[in-house]
């Protein structure tokens, strides 16, 4: 949509996610789309909260994987979206972005995702083999010095994580 029509919707789309109190999903052309769009409604209404769900950035025949960067935001927005209002008023976005392409793809189950989800708590005991496994297992790659999300190092006692979708 463009010009005053552009406007009108997107008036439309943020009196509906104020007024609904349900997320709003708007769905763009292409990703450059849901970007501006991000910051538009940011712009226009800075109390709602808005995420967009990034494209992978890659062909599905690349041999090469996503950015993790881009693999840790949209981990970030899919955990956000099981999250109910009542859980966490901060944690799920009132207006969800994504490009047509994006939404097209097959996402992992709402299950899959809080079920390799996990929380440490200030004063826990962790047992250093336990925690190493269940990061492999999440996908988490064990490096000398952590550097990018998805990354984690064990020297010692000692445990650096740095934590996919955050």
């Amino acid at each position: 949509v463009n010009g005053g029509n552009r406007s009108a919707a997107l008036t439309a789309l943020i009196e509906l996610a104020r007024s609904q109190k349900r997320m709003a999903v708007l769905i763009c052309a292409n990703a450059f789309d849901v970007a501006r769009l991000n910051q538009e409604i940011a712009w226009l209404d800075p109390s709602l909260k808005v995420s967009s769900l990034p494209d992978w950035e890659t062909l599905p025949y690349d041999t090469m994987s996503p950015h993790a960067d881009l693999v840790s935001e949209r981990l970030e927005t899919l955990y956000n979206l099981t999250r109910d209002r009542s859980d966490d008023l901060q944690a799920r976005p009132d207006v969800l972005i994504a490009a047509a392409s994006t939404a097209a793809q097959r996402f992992a189950p709402k299950s899959y995702v809080a079920g390799n989800t996990f929380f440490f708590r200030k004063g826990q005991t962790i047992s250093i083999g336990k925690l190493e496994a269940s990061l492999v297992a999440a996908g988490y790659g064990r490096v000398e010095q952590t550097m990018a999300p998805g990354e984690f190092a064990v020297r010692g006692g000692i445990v650096d994580i740095f934590p996919m979708g955050a």
